[in-house]
């Protein structure tokens, strides 16, 4: 059975991706990490491994688990095309657990590596400039003008050398007001930084969002100036960027989520439930 943009076997595709969600520790909603559905996500990965192949990915957060969908769904063959490299960043110590868990029991250590990181902080000197493509899909930004977007981007812009590429995933809705709002400041603030929008997929996923269940986001791909000259340094965020940085007064003051305890993902943790005996004859 072929279907989908670049001609997958949808079975084998759908299947693995099952296998990744599995692993996903759960999201936290105080955090914005809403998860992508599964359909979406093949669709999404079969788009970035043909749009970013042979290049060198770094994912700027990544609770949807992109960066494992690509890395394993090449080593399974389903994908005949990918990026040569995908570094995952993330601040929450769970998600970069998993991913490195994963990785090395399907053997694409190779593949994929993971690091925790906060955009609070400057870019690490050895990531500045290293990579040619990004892809983020950060906090929303509905409630401080898509700063917090601007954020997760000019970190992944920071990353990228020359003639490099990026995916941004934000919300795109025609009748929410703020969303038309964000991608406006969005694309205003690529363009000031030397990149421009190459395409946008509009309204494209689907979210696991109990208060918002038909918000949908878009694919904006953007494409370095031939001009362009890559950074060589990276500052930390300054006071005001970090408010309302996941919602109205929810600013950024967490600096990493630690995982307390290591989760077998994909099993019922032994608090959720309790097992009932049945009675031995005497």
């Amino acid at each position: 059975m072929k279907q989908g943009p670049s001609q997958i076997d949808l079975r084998l595709a759908i299947n693995a991706v099952s296998d990744v969600i599995q692993n996903r520790p759960l999201p936290l909603r105080e955090f914005d990490q809403i998860y992508m559905k599964a359909g979406d996500m093949v669709l999404q990965t079969s788009l970035i491994a043909q749009r970013f192949d042979k290049r060198r990915l770094v994912f700027i957060g990544d609770g949807d688990a992109i960066c494992l969908c690509l890395a394993y769904l090449m080593e399974r063959k389903i994908l005949d095309q990918g990026p040569s490299q995908i570094l995952l960043l993330d601040f929450d110590e769970r998600i970069v657990n998993a991913v490195e868990r994963f990785a090395d029991r399907e053997r694409i250590s190779d593949k994929i590596t993971a690091r925790r990181y906060n955009c609070l902080d400057a870019l690490p000197n050895d990531l500045i400039g290293r990579f040619n493509a990004f892809y983020t899909n950060p906090p929303w930004g509905a409630s401080n003008s898509g700063e917090s977007v601007k954020v997760f981007v000019e970190r992944g812009m920071e990353a990228c050398g020359d003639e490099s590429v990026g995916a941004i995933v934000i919300a795109d809705d025609p009748k929410v007001a703020w969303s038309r709002k964000v991608l406006f400041e969005v694309q205003k603030f690529v363009l000031a930084g030397s990149f421009y929008v190459q395409e946008m997929q509009t309204s494209l996923h689907a979210y696991h969002l109990d208060d918002a269940p038909d918000l949908k986001s878009c694919n904006l791909f953007i494409r370095s100036h031939p001009d362009r000259v890559a950074p060589s340094k990276s500052y930390a965020l300054h006071e005001k960027r970090i408010e309302d940085f996941y919602g109205s007064n929810k600013n950024l003051r967490v600096h990493y989520v630690r995982e307390k305890a290591r989760v077998d993902y994909g099993k019922a943790p032994d608090s959720t439930y309790e097992l009932e005996l049945v009675e031995q004859k005497k």
